[in-house]
């Protein structure tokens, strides 16, 4: 799916701002309220998560559907042009209805779907556009919703009102998060491009398929920074050859523009050219190995939930290259297209993560309460996801493949992968994944230790690096640094069999900012340091470990919970983005480690 972008032969138009907007009553459906203006609207920005905008819990913890409404209208110039209604995210069940119609349907809530609505549209100003959007989890969706929550809520009396119940540890916001476009393009037209890099020396081989719709010769030129044309091909598959090549270099980024002309359509697309590969122990991009210093985090900000934020993106950024990080994962969800393409242009490395979080009935007792065994993978009575899980997975490729900034895929986030049908469900998505991207990008998913050895996690046998989360020093023999030191080098020990690279993906502490002692206690910044010191002396003694993402970048939003202080304080950095002891630490020492050969 490609991007949307102002081109020669492309309109786009941005439909954010102010909306009309109702919670569900119940009867929203039954009344119609897509069919004619909503009646004493409250108003609502978009793009936004709409939780924290509104006062009251009844607003924040809103459980089901809701109502997005503004009117639309498209020059008369253009109607001789195919019109598009793109939505980048909307969390997590949308309908879109044009003048009263539904015209679409889209489950998932974190990658862009669109519908083509050029013999739709009426004459002048009055087509009504209500976007309805369901926020509701369950054993059937991803992320996964369950019987009782992550850590254990919901064991009481039960709720009044029906409830989310999210089996993760980030808050459900919800909404239209990500932006609204309308964008036109001629009949005849560049619906997709795939591109794949094999670098020899000095000279780089682009492997080209475009995918079109009409009829049309098509030409596509490669140009340098500079607008210089450096290579050139005929039709819509081909091979295109760069001499002397510029690579994309992690916090050196080269992008070039891939221009293509079908007919009277102009595309651009920004393309780095770099090659990743795992050999042994090692992964390598641009054929030298590489040492992740970087973050899991998440897309969290006030108020405006997991809406997309284009200046925090930027000071995050900034905050990062500061530190000397060079690479977190998309901690648990696909991020916003515009993140994307920020990392392409500072060259920052990605982890691409799908929304498959939540796929383990271990946590918090899970659906195991109250006496109840249920296997996670039961085909019965367990998730029921699979098949959601491998559109996730083509959607997410069919994004997300012709970035540079993306070196693997990971399936899933401490997903129950040592349970009955584990290998079951994942080896089918493993064998997707690799199936549909065109640069056969490594394939992982994130390994929580709840339950599982290295002899009995499926990601041993299916991942091409193994990505652990440990928390060897907090939910695992906190405080004793000693002895959780001791068990995280047992560990190690184990994994050093399969001969696979491994990068901790999460290792942190929650930390208040503030709580300060002589002595390091936890929550306190000192002992945060502390842990942070201990983990990564460990790391230092294994040349197969490649790699540590500290968990987490800043302190984000949970679900209420006896566990969580106003959310996760596990940041390095506060929400609003101020550093925590820890944070200078990482400074000094991801400056002093390089990006390449670390470890010989």
């Amino acid at each position: 799916m490609l991007y949307p972008i102002l081109t020669p032969s492309r309109l786009l138009s941005d439909l954010g701002g102010v909306w009309d907007f109702q919670l569900d009553n119940g009867r929203g459906f039954e009344e119609q309220w897509y069919a004619a203006p909503l009646k004493e609207p409250m108003t609502m920005p978009v793009p936004a998560s709409y939780n924290d905008l509104k006062e009251g819990v009844d607003f924040r913890d809103h459980y089901g559907w809701v109502f997005y409404q503004r009117k639309i209208s498209v020059p008369a110039f253009v109607r001789d042009q195919r019109v598009v209604l793109r939505c980048a995210a909307v969390t997590h069940h949308a309908k879109i209805y044009l003048n009263g119609e539904m015209v679409c349907e889209h489950r998932g809530g974190f990658l862009p779907f669109e519908v083509e609505f050029t013999e739709l549209l009426r004459d002048g100003e009055d087509n009504l556009l209500t976007i309805a959007v369901d926020n509701v989890i369950d054993y059937t969706t991803l992320p996964v919703g369950g019987q009782s929550d992550m850590l254990g809520g919901g064991r009481g009396p039960a709720p009044k009102k029906p409830q989310n119940r999210p089996n993760f540890d980030f808050f459900n916001y919800c909404g239209i998060t990500r932006p609204v476009t309308l964008y036109t393009t001629p009949k005849d037209y560049i619906a997709d491009i795939w591109v794949t890099p094999e670098v020899q020396g000095q000279k780089a081989r682009l492997a080209y398929t475009v995918e079109t719709v009409g009829e049309g010769d098509c030409l596509v030129q490669v140009l340098d920074r500079e607008g210089n044309q450096v290579a050139q091909s005929q039709g819509t598959q081909g091979d295109l050859e760069i001499e002397n090549v510029r690579l994309w270099q992690p916090l050196n980024a080269y992008l070039y523009d891939i221009r293509v002309t079908f007919g009277q359509d102009v595309y651009t697309l920004p393309y780095g050219v770099r090659t990743v590969k795992v050999e042994g122990t090692k992964f390598l991009i641009n054929g030298r190995p590489f040492y992740f210093k970087g973050y899991g985090r998440h897309e969290d900000t006030f108020p405006a939930g997991r809406g997309m934020n284009l200046p925090m993106n930027t000071k995050d950024m900034s905050l990062m290259k500061w530190q000397g990080a060079n690479s977190f994962r998309t901690s648990h969800y696909p991020y916003s297209e515009e993140m994307m393409r920020l990392c392409d242009q500072e060259g920052f490395v990605v982890i691409d993560e799908t929304t498959a979080v939540g796929l383990n009935f271990q946590f918090g007792g899970g659906a195991n309460f109250n006496g109840q065994k249920v296997e996670t993978f039961d085909k019965e009575h367990g998730v029921q996801t699979q098949e959601h899980h491998k559109q996730v997975i083509r959607d997410l490729i069919a994004r997300d493949k012709n970035h540079a900034c993306v070196v693997m895929w990971s399936i899933a986030n401490e997903p129950d992968s040592a349970a009955p049908g584990a290998y079951e469900y994942f080896a089918p998505l493993y064998e997707l994944a690799r199936q549909l991207d065109p640069q056969k990008r490594p394939c992982t998913l994130v390994s929580v230790s709840i339950n599982t050895t290295p002899d009995t996690d499926c990601s041993s046998q299916l991942s091409d690096v193994i990505c652990l989360n440990r928390y060897y020093g907090w939910y695992f023999g906190g405080p004793d640094l000693e002895v959780s030191q001791q068990a995280l080098r047992e560990e190690l020990d184990q994994w050093r069999k399969f001969g696979k690279p491994v990068i901790f993906t999460e290792y942190g502490a929650d930390t208040v900012m503030g709580f300060h002692d002589t002595t390091p206690v936890m929550y306190t910044e000192e002992y945060q340091l502390e842990f942070y010191k201990m983990n990564n002396s460990v790391f230092d003694e294994y040349e197969f470990v490649i790699g540590e993402q500290a968990w987490n970048f800043a302190d984000f939003a949970t679900s209420q919970s006896m566990f969580r202080i106003q959310g996760n304080k596990k940041g390095l950095f506060t929400r609003d983005r101020k550093p925590k002891l820890a944070a200078h630490y990482f400074r000094d020492r991801w400056q002093k480690i390089p990006d390449f050969d670390y470890k010989k």
